[in-house]
């Protein structure tokens, strides 16, 4: 059995791991950090299989704020993460998103909006008047108006990743391909993981970045978190009438979600009977029965479209309220948290890597984010967030 002692072990490699990993390294070269990655190709990855949105439009503000530092962090990403002359483009299209809201969802918006504006943020109230004159396709007569936020939009999440990954390596972090089968504990504290392959890996810090998987390895270590793995499918569809210009990415009351990739349109919709486990299968007759009716009904042009492909994901979906569960495991000292994003991890990446290297390395904060600390987890406390899709 082989033994290694590292500083940090970072427990998976996607946009999260590796954003930690960054942050780390970059603040303190010195440090031996590993990170273990069972798919080193990110093909099941919720990073890659997201609809890459980015937005601004929460009604927390510390979402806000994450939102707003993610923004900044694309405008300079190409420059700072440049390897060997090698520039990743992770192609932000900051094509807006648009929530529609009804009655019911009116007040609560209202008052998200005005939180928002208050934070410097440029989202707009639309009249149902105004989403129609700016996309004659649409129908809002249901809809008392909606939120607009002209900076949201999407991007490439697979450059995003590999940027911070490559990054990351250059400064000296070692990416390991292997499963993490325990993490290890001693007289009440972290002492590292032990993996599949029968590596020893010492550590005093371990970070849980594992995604849908964190709750199963969080376990080992006798950690209970409400987080579980659920399948959300996407469709993309060919429309035979086309849209004149980009749509954003639209969300209706009901949650049901769409907007233009190219030629195409994404659609897709979070359901209470999204199954929970390990599947990436996707259904045709889903979309048939449960999205296409409803997205023609505000769409009556897209009542004509062909299925193209699609695909399945999994949201990490935190049971409790939806929120990310950062920071130390109060029980267990060392045993790092950055989990249940349920489906905003890639937008929150940027802040949740430095502020995890901020606890560690024992920094000053610049962004608090310790209302989304653990301990509400232990005290079933759950924070408050409307709007989430």
């Amino acid at each position: 059995m082989h033994t290694s002692s590292y500083d940090i072990i970072i427990i998976g490699g996607g946009i999260m791991g590796s954003s930690c990993a960054y942050h780390l390294i970059a603040k303190d070269d010195r440090l031996k950090i590993g990170v273990i990655e069972l798919d080193p190709s990110y093909e099941l990855a919720s990073t890659g299989r997201s609809c890459s949105n980015a937005r601004i439009q929460f009604s927390l503000r510390q979402n806000i704020e994450i939102s707003q530092y993610t923004f900044q962090v694309f405008k300079k990403f190409a420059e700072e993460m440049t390897v060997d002359g090698t520039i990743p483009d992770v192609r932000y299209r900051p094509e807006g998103n648009l929530f529609l809201v009804d009655r019911n969802g009116e007040t609560a918006a209202l008052q998200s909006l005005k939180l928002q504006k208050g934070l410097g943020c440029a989202t707009e109230w639309w009249s149902k008047d105004k989403i129609q004159a700016r996309y004659p396709l649409y129908n809002p007569e249901q809809a008392e108006g909606g939120t607009f936020g002209p900076d949201d939009g999407h991007l490439d999440p697979f450059a995003f990743l590999m940027g911070y990954r490559k990054k990351a390596i250059s400064l000296g972090v070692k990416y390991i391909h292997d499963e993490v089968e325990q993490i290890m504990t001693d007289e009440g504290c972290v002492a590292g993981v032990k993996t599949s392959s029968g590596q020893i890996l010492r550590a005093k810090f371990v970070i849980n970045c594992a995604g849908a998987w964190a709750p199963k390895i969080a376990a080992t270590a006798g950690v209970s978190l409400p987080v579980e793995p659920v399948k959300r499918q996407v469709f993309v569809l060919d429309t035979k009438i086309k849209p004149e210009t980009d749509l954003p990415l639209t969300i209706l009351p009901s949650g049901l979600y769409f907007r233009t990739e190219g030629p195409y349109i994404l659609v897709g919709k979070s359901l209470p009977e999204d199954p929970v486990g390990f599947s990436f299968s996707w259904h045709e007759q889903r979309f048939i029965d449960l999205l296409w009716p409803e997205l023609a009904a505000f769409v009556p042009a897209f009542d004509a479209v062909k299925i193209h492909r699609g695909w399945a994901g999994l949201y990490a979906v935190n049971r409790l309220d939806g929120n990310a569960i950062l920071g130390e495991w109060p029980e267990l000292p060392g045993l790092y948290l950055t989990n249940g994003f349920s489906g905003h991890g890639l937008q929150q990446a940027p802040a949740v890597g430095r502020y995890i290297s901020e606890l560690i390395l024992q920094q000053q904060v610049v962004l608090d984010l310790s209302i989304f600390s653990p301990q509400r987890i232990l005290d079933n406390r759950p924070l408050s967030e409307t709007g989430l899709v």
